[in-house]
């Protein structure tokens, strides 16, 4: 079973900055779409960024300039940089990765998420 397990999220001012974790953990994995989602009370899940493998990184309008997401491909660890956070960025932040582990064997997994909190 593919196990994704997210980090770094807590408690930060407005304007500050944090860098969410992401380990992508299992037999031997080919990550073919690794992104990042978030989910506000009384709100849909909603994208934040993707990063598709081959195409050009997907962000949410209201994040761009502010969100990167990157990847340790040798760690398959899945990272989303925040910086000049602001109070509407307060979420449970998921990952989400799909691609292919173990004998040819296709995972679309979910992390347990991570609650962020921006004060102003």
């Amino acid at each position: 079973q593919v196990r994704l397990v997210e980090s770094g999220g807590g408690l930060v001012q407005a304007e500050g900055s944090l860098r969410l974790s992401c380990l992508v953990s299992g037999s031997t994995l080919s990550i073919n779409v690794a992104a990042w989602y978030r989910q506000a009370p009384g709100k849909q899940r909603e994208l934040v960024a993707m990063d598709n493998k081959v195409d050009s990184m997907n962000y949410l309008d209201s994040v761009k300039g502010r969100f990167t997401i990157s990847k340790d491909n040798g760690k398959n660890i899945v990272y989303l940089q925040m910086n000049n956070l602001k109070p509407e960025d307060t979420a449970v932040y998921y990952c989400y990765a799909r691609g292919i582990y173990g004998l040819g064997r296709m995972f679309d997994s979910w992390g347990q998420g991570t609650q962020v909190t921006v004060s102003s």
